[in-house]
């Protein structure tokens, strides 16, 4: 089933139902939005976009982006989402291997890609054009797609520092959907969806579930997340959903308790992506009351391993409630959860080990990657990649990452990327990354380096090559890097280190 034709379902129960804002403005009814992508999509097809070519969003967060992502749908194309806070040169590199024939963009996204090689046609939202595409003759019916074909391209970054594309397919995204209402909440069509977070990721995969119950679709004007602004927009329009980074939560805490503002019209905010710390989480829920729920997933199985309902985010009368609160819940309708040792054994309750999980939720595999796919998909199993607990309850807790991925302001950062970066400047001859936890944004990124070049330098070149939010805030300088006899950098002493009291390295 293309999941798309949720939007036209809605269109046809509902078609004067408001549906797409930009802050407090409407800009399309159920019928109009419904239409709009329509249009697109008769427009994509008339310019030979074909069902399973590959169409690229690099755009920020507006009612546009909606309107081309079930365009692309509707057309049977894949939607290949860029996070809009990349650099053009990691843009350029997902247009390449994702094969995309066109990709829409926002002005300043369009700065980023002029002069890039990026192998495909560029069309700017704001531009006349746009809204031509937008009345073009539409097709009678979305095209129809089965449960196996590609819907969305998401790109996460690997421990190699190159990204991969994660095939999400129409099944996937229908599976944690209909989870969603059985294991998170239940949506409803007085719901308003405020998409602060980044709509290519957790926050636009959500979009699905209130499309198909005819809820509101509110984008901040700014395009992004300010604490203010959600306080408003949620207290305009009541019942308010949205999804948030755990560093996001405590901005919106912080501020609340700065100016006053109690969070009024907010229903409900699912956060994750991140460590939420049990500090944090207490203090927003003392904050803004029992509207806190919790998910636990990757963009290889994305929004859809285990959850943590409002009712036990907000619980503090059961005797076990804090070990709970510390963890993110139990496993989704639609997947099987276990902890495994290496060698794929599954383990006994309370016994540590990796995260696996299989269903309908996970992965085919990676784009064009057989092995990556072959190591991360194991006898059906996706290896997480994370080490955790399962109590005999089927509760789970996270105890480490056993990657050194860094998670800043909820956008993940593979140190590999940033140390490959690095080391092209001549000066420089060894590095390593690691995260340092930090109060506002989860963790900051610190870079022990091996040479003779300038803090100053480095940042300039990492400004030059990858996104501002993956350059290190801070540079060590040291005159070698510790080892084992392996000749494998101790990232756990140069963690250490940052912990000491005098932070010596």
């Amino acid at each position: 089933m293309n999941i798309g034709i949720w939007l036209r379902r809605s269109a046809l129960r509902h078609p004067s139902r408001p549906a797409l804002f930009l802050g407090r403005r409407q800009v399309a009814d159920y019928a109009g939005f419904d239409g709009a992508a329509a249009a697109l999509a008769g427009w994509l097809v008339a310019r030979g976009v074909r069902p399973g070519d590959r169409v690229a969003m690099f755009l920020t967060n507006c009612p546009d982006y909606l309107i081309t992502l079930y365009a692309v749908w509707y057309a049977g194309a894949v939607a290949v989402p860029i996070n809009a806070r990349l650099h053009g040169r990691e843009a350029a590199f997902i247009l390449a291997d994702s094969g995309a024939t066109l990709c829409f963009c926002s002005g300043a996204q369009m700065d980023e890609l002029r002069g890039a090689e990026t192998g495909c046609d560029l069309i700017d939202v704001s531009a006349p054009g746009f809204a031509a595409a937008c009345a073009h003759p539409a097709p009678a019916e979305p095209v129809a797609r089965g449960a196996d074909d590609l819907a969305w391209l998401f790109y996460t970054s690997g421990t190699t520092g190159r990204p991969k594309g994660v095939m999400i397919t129409h099944g996937m995204l229908v599976a944690m959907s209909l989870s969603y209402p059985l294991d998170v909440d239940v949506p409803g069509a007085s719901d308003a969806a405020i998409y602060a977070a980044p709509l290519s990721h957790g926050a636009g995969i959500y979009n699905m579930i209130h499309v198909r119950v005819g809820a509101r679709h509110v984008c901040p004007e700014s395009g992004g997340f300010d604490p203010a602004e959600v306080f408003d927009l949620a207290g305009f329009f009541g019942n308010a959903h949205m999804f948030a980074a755990p560093t996001m939560v405590k901005r919106m805490t912080d501020a609340a308790r700065a100016t006053g503002a109690t969070g009024r019209g907010l229903r409900t905010v699912v956060y994750g992506g991140g460590p939420m710390y049990m500090a944090d989480i207490e203090a927003a829920t003392a904050c803004f009351g029992p509207v806190f729920a919790q998910i636990y997933g990757q963009g290889e199985c994305p929004m859809g391993i285990s959850a943590l309902t409002r009712d036990e985010v907000a619980d503090r009368e059961s005797p076990d409630w804090r070990a709970r609160l510390a963890g993110v819940g139990r496993a989704q309708s639609a997947v099987e959860v276990a902890i495994h040792d290496p060698e794929g054994i599954p383990q006994p309750p309370g016994t540590a080990g990796e995260i696996v999980v299989r269903g309908a939720v996970v992965m085919p595999g990676y784009w064009r990657n057989p092995q990556a796919t072959a190591s991360a998909l194991a006898d059906g199993w996706l290896r997480t990649g994370d080490i955790g607990v399962l109590d005999a309850r089927g509760y789970l807790t996270l105890q480490d990452r056993s990657k050194d991925m860094i998670i800043t302001g909820g956008s993940n950062v593979y140190p590999r990327e940033v140390e490959e970066v690095l080391l092209t400047h001549p000066q420089v001859s060894e590095v390593s990354v690691v995260g340092r936890p930090h109060a506002e944004w989860g963790e900051e990124i610190v870079a022990f380096v091996v040479g003779e070049a300038s803090a100053q330098d480095l940042d300039a070149l990492c400004l030059a090559a990858i996104a501002r939010y993956k350059r290190p805030r801070t540079y060590r300088f040291v005159p070698a890097l510790p080892k084992n006899n392996y000749g494998k950098v101790l990232k756990t002493e140069l963690r250490a280190a940052l912990a000491a009291p005098d932070g010596a390295a």
